[in-house]
């Protein structure tokens, strides 16, 4: 069974193109015109063993917030997508991980009900151009 899921999303603020493959082996593509989320996109993807590919024409004149959050959700609906009816799937699943100066946890539980605990502080207002307000509003979106 293949596990692959894509979205195209277009609004008036962002136009994306997202593909996925659950079994995957890290590779990516990753284009959303912001360079730190590029660099994170591909480590979810390198570290999470999946292909993804995103393409992003975003209205970053504006600022990054349409960027961010409708790529959130293109890559959800991508997940989604590829999930099919979740046969292949145990439901739960969590990972604890040490890197850099930080301790990420991290529970989900793959229910079709989105739901979303963040509870992150993060020292600086930006990382590359990359506004650290907008990692809550990502995964928010993604769910």
């Amino acid at each position: 069974m293949s596990r692959i899921g894509k979205c195209v999303r277009n609004t008036s603020e962002t136009q994306i193109e997202v593909s996925i493959n659950l079994d995957g082996t890290g590779k990516s593509d990753i284009n959303t015109g912001i360079g730190f989320f590029d660099h994170m996109l591909i480590s979810f993807a390198k570290h999470g063993l999946f292909d993804l590919n995103v393409k992003v024409n975003g209205d970053l004149y504006v600022d990054c917030h349409h960027t961010i959050e409708d790529t959130g959700i293109a890559i959800g609906n991508a997940i989604k997508e590829a999930l099919g009816d979740k046969k292949s799937i145990k439901r739960y699943g969590y990972m604890i991980l040490p890197m850099d100066e930080c301790l990420t946890m991290c529970a989900l539980d793959l229910s079709g009900r989105p739901y979303l605990v963040f509870n992150a502080e993060f020292t600086t207002d930006s990382v590359g151009g990359f506004d650290t307000e907008m990692v809550k509003e990502f995964f928010h979106a993604i769910t």
